[in-house]
């Protein structure tokens, strides 16, 4: 067999690309290029911070950012709204352009390990689902919680989102971080808004 005869099978293994790819090939595709991600901060008026909780094989156990990669011919506002109703089941509004984009690479990993990553600032248009908030024990897959900070037991792949999560909310009513950052080796700071 050829590659271009491989590649037909993987094709005809593929119903829509536009809804996900089945499991196998799309951790293929994980191996041999760059996954697109978004990944939504949003805040109540107290400034806290939504973040839910997650126990995957693949990015370990502990809380994040509601996020989810981009499929085929999808756009990053679809894929906020899914990811919205999805984990959240809720529907959001965000603001362009994205407040943060993050490169992550783990070279460790087999599977999934190179992403680019949009972080967008998003407010919520209804209510979160009751049922679904943390109240206390060990959190379950799924659950949501408002955190005044950033937790200690956050995924490590979202450590990214420290600065975001710490911000505090100035006169305006946006919220503003201290971001320092390296660049050929010197540090720069800067301040962010969302």
């Amino acid at each position: 067999m050829n590659i271009l005869e491989g590649i037909e099978i993987l094709e005809s293994r593929i119903l829509d690309a536009r809804t996900g790819l089945p499991e196998e090939i799309f951790l293929f595709v994980s191996r041999i290029t760059p996954l697109v991600n978004v990944d939504l901060l949003i805040r109540n008026e107290g400034g806290k911070t939504l973040l839910t909780w997650r126990n995957d094989e693949q990015c370990g156990t502990g809380w994040h950012v509601p996020g989810g990669i981009v499929r085929f011919q999808e756009t990053i506002g679809q894929r906020i709204q899914l990811v919205a109703k999805q984990e959240l089941g809720v529907e959001v509004s965000y603001r362009e352009p994205a407040i943060a984009i993050h490169e992550i690479i783990r070279p460790s990993q087999r599977n999934r390990g190179h992403f680019i990553s949009f972080l967008y600032s998003c407010e919520l248009l209804n209510q979160l689902p009751a049922d679904r908030q943390y109240h206390d024990g060990v959190p379950q897959n799924g659950q949501w919680c408002w955190h005044e900070s950033c937790p200690q037991n956050i995924l490590p792949i979202h450590r990214i989102y420290d600065k975001f999560i710490e911000a505090e909310r100035n006169r305006n009513g946006f919220y503003t971080s201290i971001v320092s950052s390296q660049r050929d080796g010197t540090a720069k700071k800067e301040s962010i808004t969302t």
